[in-house]
């Protein structure tokens, strides 16, 4: 994903093409105390995937939001003094158990470590993550299919492509 031009726009279809193989969490710059639970929690999204496709969803954005505050602890200079790191009432910036996984997502593609295409597709896949509250899905009729959690999928495939630096 390196090298691409920025302003390039990906459709759905050419971002599910994508092949991220033999991808690892293991390449992440995160504290390797995290490392054992994302894993297990990879582990359930293949085994979620063929069945059940809501608890997949839920799972991915769950990985990408505790992926990324990995990230973030790691670098904590980079995030916190990012232009578009979210700030209180005293302009002072949040800690980071007060961020949200779209502040997350934001301020990790204006370091440069997430890719513009994975930016947005990422937000789809908070979005479809927000649907953990019954009365979100019941407002929105959502109802997730195999098609959905594999979109899901590929997004924390590719979030964790770029965290990777591959």
């Amino acid at each position: 994903m390196t090298g691409k031009q920025p302003d390039i726009k990906v459709t759905e279809y050419e971002f599910l093409l994508r092949r991220y193989e033999n991808f690892s969490v293991r390449d992440l710059p995160i504290a390797p105390n995290l490392i054992p639970v994302l894993e297990s929690r990879l582990a359930e999204v293949e085994y979620c995937l063929e069945s059940a496709p809501l608890a997949t969803i839920f799972l991915c954005g769950s990985i990408l939001e505790g992926i990324l505050l990995g990230v973030a602890l790691e670098r904590p200079r980079d995030f916190n003094q990012a232009n578009n790191s979210p700030k209180d009432r005293n302009n002072k910036v949040k800690s980071f158990q007060e961020w949200t996984l779209a502040q997350f997502i934001d301020v990790a593609h204006g370091l440069g470590i997430l890719e513009l295409d994975v930016k947005k597709f990422s937000h789809e896949l908070r979005y479809f993550r927000n649907h953990i509250h019954p009365y979100e899905q019941i407002a929105s009729k959502f109802t997730p299919n195999k098609h959905t959690a594999e979109i899901c999928f590929q997004v924390l495939k590719a979030a964790i492509a770029d965290l990777s630096g591959r």
